[in-house]
């Protein structure tokens, strides 16, 4: 049976989800504890970035540990590789990503579980097969500044996103209740809808989200990243007078965004290539492009092609994002053609 057949059924990848959702909580501890324990003023003044570098070898061990155990089969394209942390010279950050492992997991791991655990991350990708894409901190500026980051999980079959899931420790679960608490996980299967919960809480808080059902593009917001070397904000601003946007855009940083759209809290995700020479990596995008698919919304490049996962680590098929409600998509993908074809 296909895939997409099989997307039919309830229990389509119910293991795989709870597993993927198991990873994505585990790892987001790990990024709570390091950023509680490590994370200072001093850290941002000095611009250190020893944290977000301990928290990503902790988290990308932690979810390949878990994913190891559930699907020892399975390979995983994954951000990091572990030859920082060995020999001498990584003795004093290997310990500390021991430390934090060890510190914030049910099961202790030994440093040679740990390293190889996060060297598993280094599948090559490709159209056949199952692998799962992981990128342990999405937005490691975000994750410094106390601000929007996020740990995202996607499982990729024969070249296509079938599962996705993002943690967003920093995230408010109401976007309309920016006090109170934080903490999303969001997770879409194939077939199956997006839903969110929050962070630590069982699974039985999920509830469903869309898009918003926004039909004219003068009544839409965008989401765009915080750092303009990532994309294109002046771009950005002439694709919103074209729509006649005046709203003023909504920055975060990390996959986060495409949560933030697939639940409504904005309408328009845009990423435009900052560069021709910068390939966007499919552990940036996998998750949030199903979660977003799921949720009732469309992901393309600017050429308005869908993202192509299947060539490897990279989507070197693809030149940026775009994403949107599906009322609105084909009106924003226009204005992006317009924009970028004055720049030629």
């Amino acid at each position: 049976m296909s895939a997409r057949a099989c997307a039919t059924s309830v229990a389509y990848l119910a293991k795989e989800r709870a597993a993927a959702i198991e990873a994505v909580e585990s790892a987001s501890q790990v990024c709570k504890a390091v950023f509680k324990k490590l994370v200072t003023d001093e850290t941002l003044t000095k611009k250190d970035k020893s944290p977000v570098t301990v928290a990503d070898f902790g988290a990308q061990a932690v979810v390949n540990s878990i994913l190891e155990k559930h699907f020892p089969g399975d390979a995983v394209v994954g951000e990091e590789d572990a030859k920082d942390l060995r020999g001498d010279e990584g003795r004093t950050l290997r310990e500390r990503v021991v430390d934090l492992v060890n510190s914030t997991t049910k099961h202790p791991m030994s440093a040679d579980e740990i390293l190889r655990a996060i060297d598993r991350g280094q599948y090559a990708g490709g159209p056949t097969g199952r692998h799962w894409a992981l990128d342990p901190i999405d937005g490691t500026k975000g994750f410094l500044r106390g601000e929007q980051f996020a740990v995202c999980l996607a499982l990729i079959i024969d070249g296509k996103v079938r599962l996705g899931v993002v943690g967003c420790p920093n995230l408010p679960y109401d976007i309309n209740k920016p006090d109170e608490a934080r903490g999303v996980l969001a997770v879409a299967v194939e077939g199956q809808g997006a839903f969110q919960k929050r962070l630590g809480v069982d699974q039985i808080d999920e509830t469903r989200i869309s898009v918003s059902n926004v039909i004219e593009t003068r009544d839409a917001s965008f989401c765009e990243s915080v750092e303009a070397a990532h994309a294109s904000h002046s771009d950005n601003a002439k694709i919103a007078g074209l729509l006649g946007i005046t709203k003023q855009p909504v920055r975060m940083d990390s996959q986060c965004k495409y949560v933030a759209v697939a639940r409504g809290d904005a309408d328009i995700y845009l990423r435009l290539p900052s560069s021709n020479t910068y390939v966007e990596k499919i552990w940036d995008h996998a998750a949030g492009n199903i979660i977003m698919q799921e949720a009732g919304g469309r992901v393309a490049d600017i050429d308005g092609k869908e993202l192509d996962f299947s060539i490897g680590r990279t989507l070197s098929a693809n030149k940026g994002v775009v994403a949107a409600g599906a009322g609105i998509f084909d009106t924003v993908i226009a204005a992006v053609k317009t924009t970028l074809a004055n720049k030629r």
